[in-house]
């Protein structure tokens, strides 16, 4: 947890760091192009090539950064000339007068679209719901009225008559006819020495008032999201909760860095900082503004992975870790890929020729790799249908056998002849598969052939004692227990017994399906008949037939059920069948199972 602390203290001072080099930057590098870039480095087959302008006026993105540079070198003539200004401005005083008065309202409460957000190509922007050949800029607001900036191409398309970007007439007169009494608070607060010394082309205490912003920006948001958190504790009773506080906590960083991010934007507007730093650091900004937003994906993609994991460990279901593990890297992977194209759009890359190759590239990718992606997504449904897990006896098209590992690629299972097939996860997906081991009840379903010789009150005696000793056995399911007597065959009798065996495995359920069959013999042996062979019987004096003894007393005991019209056929009643459930013992007596469930009662 220290070290937690200690590394959060870092990242703090880090981002204050960042903003203070990137303000040492501005001013040596002048973040801002003096206009834009030059003609040759933007002559792509979407910008052709125009005769160069001096101002570099041929794209929105020029004329605003341009006219901004002008302003910080107090070239207002210069800045003039950005502007589509009418005939009785054209004189030097006039000039001035429009483009000071321009400044000072987006000093005082202008908001300009980041120099990396505007259009830089020749036809403007496409995109948006303005007419072809005029874009919005930014806004002021002055006397509570908010007046839209627009520039607009007075030029045309083509080498004799190119592209020639300014601020729309529209713009100029909405801006001329605004009054600029008011002063921000800024101009109350700063002295008068404060005010006069300048770097860069701004007034010494707008870049010392940006650095204190910076740093309230980001104590306000600290504050902020610590409320929050002790709100939702308070609210949320789950959030007390040690390991859920961490989530919380570990979603706090890129909270704060958003939120400082937002609140420094609104108030240097609110307070009057010269738009010349504001536009200069609009850049640097949005790039933090995408950071914290990067790395919020990257923290939840890491909560919900860990969060997943450990619930799939809880379940023992260890196949689905890797697939886990597999989308925790290709999903960081896509946001290290992404935030690259972002970034790199923010500061004013043009992305778009990249995007379309990243488009291509993943298409061929796709094609190349399908089946490789063919099996990765049939293991992901594999694993998330739960259609198989290891251990599990299943069947896969002809193949018989137990599942060992399921991995990215393949499955691999062990047959019965102790060989192991491995089967792609794409066939093992779209193939139907007989899983055994999610069996809840095991099928016990014989069909007994008795001698020809049975007489019916021993089919009787057969059919009554047999279904006794289903319904009556603990390990036998009696919905249904069906024994019926079905027809008769060249060698005999036929009755069908038709009833479901409760194990919890397949071995277990031999065990019963032993026992029951070993009854049956016991039951048919104790009614006087036997079972019919496929082969026919010849009769010699050796042979001692139907035990007759045994014959009478199978009748006799069918003779007392009718006088007592308890003869339980063609059904048992239910009352009866609840008599008989579970009378039997199981394991049987003198068995080994037996003797070790004495001993444990014993114990």
């Amino acid at each position: 947890m220290k070290q937690t602390h200690t590394k959060l203290r870092y990242i703090k001072w880090l981002y204050t760091a960042v903003l203070l080099l990137s303000m040492q930057a501005a001013l040596q590098a002048q973040l801002l192009p003096s206009a834009g870039g030059t003609e040759a480095d933007k002559a792509t087959t979407e910008n052709p090539v125009y005769p160069p302008d001096s101002l570099n006026r041929r794209d929105p993105r020029g004329t605003v950064n341009g006219f901004i540079q002008a302003v910080a070198d107090q070239n207002y003539i210069r800045a003039s000339r950005y502007l589509n200004l009418k005939r009785n401005w054209r004189s030097n005083r006039q000039r001035t007068k429009i483009v000071t008065k321009f400044q000072k309202l987006l000093d005082q409460g202008g908001d300009m679209i980041p120099s990396s957000l505007i259009s830089d190509k020749n036809e403007g922007r496409a995109d948006d719901e303005l007419p072809a050949g005029q874009d919005l800029v930014g806004t002021v607001t002055a006397n509570g009225k908010e007046i839209k900036l627009y520039v607009e191409n007075r030029g045309g398309d083509t080498e004799e008559n190119p592209p020639l970007w300014q601020f729309s007439a529209e713009t100029v007169a909405a801006i001329s006819a605004t009054g600029t009494d008011e002063s921000s608070l800024l101009d109350i607060v700063l002295s008068d020495n404060l005010k006069e010394r300048t770097l860069g082309g701004v007034p010494l205490g707008h870049w010392l008032a940006m650095v204190v912003l910076i740093v309230l920006s980001y104590i306000a948001s600290w504050l902020l999201v610590a409320l929050m958190g002790l709100i939702m504790r308070g609210i949320w009773k789950k959030a007390r909760n040690p390991e859920k506080w961490l989530i919380i906590q570990a979603l706090g960083l890129p909270l704060r860095l958003y939120i400082s991010v937002l609140l420094f934007v609104e108030a240097s507007q609110q307070v009057g900082i010269s738009i010349i730093i504001r536009q200069r650091f609009s850049t640097i900004t949005v790039t933090i503004g995408i950071a914290a937003i990067l790395i919020l994906l990257w923290r939840l993609t890491d909560i919900v992975s860990d969060f997943t994991k450990n619930r799939m460990t809880i379940r023992k279901r260890i196949s689905a870790i890797s697939v886990i593990l597999f989308i925790r890297r290709m999903a960081k992977i896509a946001i290290i890929v992404i935030g690259i194209i972002a970034l790199l759009g923010a500061i004013g890359f043009d992305v778009t020729t990249w995007i379309a190759a990243l488009g291509i590239g993943g298409l061929a990718l796709a094609l190349g790799a399908q089946k490789t992606m063919e099996n990765f997504v049939g293991s992901v449904s594999l694993i998330a249908d739960q259609t198989i897990r290891v251990g599990d006896f299943c069947r896969v098209g002809d193949i018989k056998g137990t599942v060992e590992s399921i991995g990215m690629r393949s499955t691999r299972l062990r047959t019965p002849q102790r060989t192991v097939v491995t089967i792609p996860n794409g066939q093992f997906a779209s193939t139907n598969v007989e899983n055994y081991a999610h069996r809840d009840r095991y099928l016990f379903n014989p069909t007994l052939e008795l001698r020809m010789e049975t007489t019916p009150d021993q089919l009787r005696y057969l059919l009554v004692e047999i279904r006794s000793m289903l319904y009556a056995h603990p390990n036998v399911n009696n919905d249904p227990a069906k024994v019926r007597f079905v027809g008769m065959s060249a060698s005999g009798h036929k009755i069908e017994i038709f009833a479901y065996l409760e194990a919890i495995s397949f071995d277990a359920s031999q065990e019963v399906q032993e026992d029951v069959l070993l009854r049956i013999l016991d039951i048919v042996a104790k009614s006087g008949s036997d079972f019919a062979y496929p082969s026919q019987t010849l009769y010699m004096a050796q042979d001692k037939g139907i035990d007759q003894e045994k014959t009478d007393k199978a009748k006799e005991t069918v003779k007392k059920w009718r006088e007592a019209n308890e003869l339980k056929l063609p059904f048992f009643r239910q009352e009866h069948i609840d008599k008989l459930d579970g009378t039997i013992n199981y394991p049987p007596e003198g068995s080994v199972g037996e003797q070790n469930d004495e001993t444990k009662t014993d114990g």
